[in-house]
């Protein structure tokens, strides 16, 4: 939180996205006396903020969104709720845009959630504005420690709530996803690129298909909890109804959030949910983590052997190297699988197993400030005990490459260096700098 807003008596601006946050901040301001202007971005923002003096602006318009701010007097501002990863040819310009061009294309194209939203906050920052956390317009939305409803977890639950927190952690130097779900000390599914209503959506759908026809699996826990470098006064971890109900669908035992850095959406509603269906609402606290273990190092700087005729580019080079990194942070945890990085973006990370589905997912995945034209995109990193065969070779076949992090030609099942160049993939391999190993933390 950034402590308490810098002028109360100026009205507060909202630059509102998707979902019910904007909205209920906007009540929590007025209730207390305050007032409020909104930026509502087109195709984004709900109904719900009708009651408000709201103006319509484009991602493009930035001039509309700074004089809107302006002439209302704003100083303090609240960027909330989700946005679509925009297509850049297809914004809505205006003059304050050309104006402010270079800025402007800096954020979009930082890469990663985390580099484009500290740029946003920097933007705002230069204009005079001071942007602040929803928290700390807003306390009653955030979520305190210890149980929220009627039911806390039980002690398979608690250890599940800290492996995942874990693995958020080690994950987040690399801007992976807020958010897991573990289940008897077994990592079910990392948020990255699609966001957790999706990832549990797939858990839901996969864990209904393996139980198909006999009884009905429940346990596991989502968590979820900032990365330790996210920019937190516009990226902070929220839950509401829709989450309750979708942990309902996938079966699970509960939720678990960082206490004090999580906000909750519809907190009544929310919590009437889960404690109707038998979930638990947790805070925990960075007090209760286990000690961390060293993370395998050597890959971000990992020899690159090409297997094929097509030969890597740097930048697939540099996103070969990022996701075995990533994998190596996980495989400290007990974790192996595969992982999808675009210009320096996680766009997908699953287990072993579930590497094919995973590659199909992501070719509707896109990095900022890519349109979907763009037919090829990211390479597919593979983990040190799997290996490529011909479906994944046809799986990845909408990737720019794909790469193992064993690296030896030898142990390649027969037809696959021919398949991959069929398919137009760089195939590489990685071998790690071994005198960087075990560096740093998980």
């Amino acid at each position: 939180m950034t402590g308490p807003v810098s002028n109360p008596v100026r009205p507060i601006g909202i630059l509102a996205g998707n979902g019910r946050l904007p909205g209920e901040i906007a009540r929590a301001v007025t209730a207390r006396g305050g007032s409020v202007v909104i930026a509502a971005i087109d195709g984004e923002a709900g109904d719900d903020l009708a009651a408000f003096p709201a103006t319509p602006v484009s991602l493009g318009q930035v001039g509309l969104i700074l004089s809107t701010f302006r002439q209302a007097g704003c100083r303090d501002l609240v960027i909330v709720g989700g946005v679509t990863r925009p297509d850049i040819g297809k914004l809505k310009l205006d003059v304050g845009l050309i104006a402010n061009l270079p800025a402007v294309l800096r954020s979009v194209m930082a890469g990663g959630d985390d580099g484009v939203l500290r740029s946003v906050v920097r933007f705002f920052e230069a204009k005079g504005f001071t942007v602040v956390s929803p928290g700390d317009v807003a306390p009653g939305l955030v979520v305190g420690a210890g149980p929220a409803g009627a039911l806390a977890p039980g002690p398979g639950d608690t250890a599940d709530m800290l492996l995942g927190s874990s693995v958020v952690r080690a994950l987040g130097r690399f801007d992976v996803g807020q958010a897991v779900i573990v289940h008897d000390g077994r990592i079910e599914a990392i948020e990255a690129a699609e966001g957790t209503d999706r990832m549990m959506a797939r858990f839901a759908g996969r864990r209904t298909a393996e139980t198909a026809g006999g009884p009905a699996v429940r346990g596991g826990v989502l968590v979820k909890r900032p990365k330790p470098t996210q920019e937190m006064r516009v990226d902070l971890p929220t839950i509401g109804p829709n989450t309750m109900m979708r942990a309902s669908e996938a079966q699970l035992s509960g939720i678990a959030v960082l206490a004090g850095q999580t906000l909750i959406a519809g907190r009544s509603e929310a919590i009437a949910t889960a404690d109707a269906n038998g979930l638990f609402v947790y805070g925990f606290t960075e007090g209760q983590q286990p000690a961390r273990k060293p993370a395998a190092g050597g890959w971000e700087g990992a020899a690159v052997q090409a297997l094929g005729a097509r030969k890597p580019g740097s930048r697939e080079i540099s996103d070969a190297r990022l996701g075995a990194a990533v994998l190596a942070s996980l495989a400290v945890l007990s974790h192996d699988g595969a992982a999808v990085v675009n210009r320096g973006y996680v766009l997908g990370l699953e287990p072993a197993g579930r590497v094919a589905p995973m590659f199909a997912r992501v070719a509707m995945l896109k990095q900022w400030g890519e349109g979907r034209w763009r037919r090829r995109m990211g390479v597919g990193v593979l983990g040190e005990d799997l290996m490529p065969d011909l479906a994944t070779i046809e799986a990845a076949a909408h990737l720019k490459g794909l790469a193992m992090m064993n690296g030896r030609v030898d142990r390649l099942p027969a037809g696959v260096v021919a398949a991959a160049g069929r398919a137009g993939l760089v195939l590489m391999g990685l071998t790690p700098d071994r005198t960087a190993a075990g560096s740093g933390t998980a």
